[in-house]
């Protein structure tokens, strides 16, 4: 009590002398919309949210969806019980062992690892390159990942930037991970996406998808 009867009165002091105060900054006010991101497959439309708090992620991922960057891309890689990924721009032409493999001069994106977003069943996470090459655990520009797995992955957990969550369609992403695959687990018949990003109010966001902010 008495520390903090001699802060009010020093700030007492100096309002009474004229001094100017300073008042506490004020944080950047919580904008009550957000983006809604569909990707659109012939099993479906899945829907996702971005978290604000990997705005790198974030903010790359937008700008891909919204230049049209995604549309024509595949998941090239499926596995039951365990992902699905796609993403790469690589997967756009016709040989389909390059799958994967990236842009030769992609910049990867920093690490944005947090501890409160896991491997849970519909995480959105971005893929990399292993870690005796990237120690790291930089991005890929554009290739992500969608957790399928009931059970979520979490041996997965501290070790790739998770930045997103479905919100509608993870029964559509069970389907795509039941398509049948040949090498490197790569989908027979491939599996376009198509991707679109619709700006909603929350409170709608919730009503619709009853994701909770």
């Amino acid at each position: 009590m008495k520390s903090f009867f001699r802060y009010t009165l020093l700030v007492g002091l100096l309002v009474g002398l004229g001094a100017p105060v300073v008042k506490a900054a004020k944080g950047p006010r919580k904008s009550k919309k957000d983006e809604v991101v569909t990707i659109s497959t012939p099993q479906g439309d899945i829907r996702l949210i971005l978290f604000n708090e990997t705005p790198l992620h974030k903010t790359n991922f937008l700008k891909l969806a919204q230049s049209g960057f995604y549309n024509g891309t595949t998941f090239h890689r499926v596995i039951p019980n365990f992902m699905v990924q796609g993403g790469d721009p690589s997967s756009k032409d016709s040989d389909p062992t390059n799958d994967g493999s990236g842009a030769p001069d992609e910049k990867m994106i920093p690490a944005e690892i947090r501890p409160e977003f896991t491997h849970k069943r519909g995480a959105v996470a971005a893929a990399r390159t292993p870690d005796f090459v990237n120690p790291q655990r930089q991005s890929s520009a554009s290739q992500f990942y969608i957790v399928q797995n009931p059970q979520g992955t979490p041996h997965l957990n501290g070790q790739y930037t998770v930045f997103g969550q479905v919100i509608s369609g993870q029964d559509v992403v069970d389907k795509i991970a039941q398509q049948p695959t040949a090498d490197r687990n790569r989908p027979v018949t491939d599996i376009k996406m198509t991707v679109k990003v619709e700006k909603l109010r929350k409170k709608k966001i919730t009503e619709l998808y009853g994701y909770q902010y």
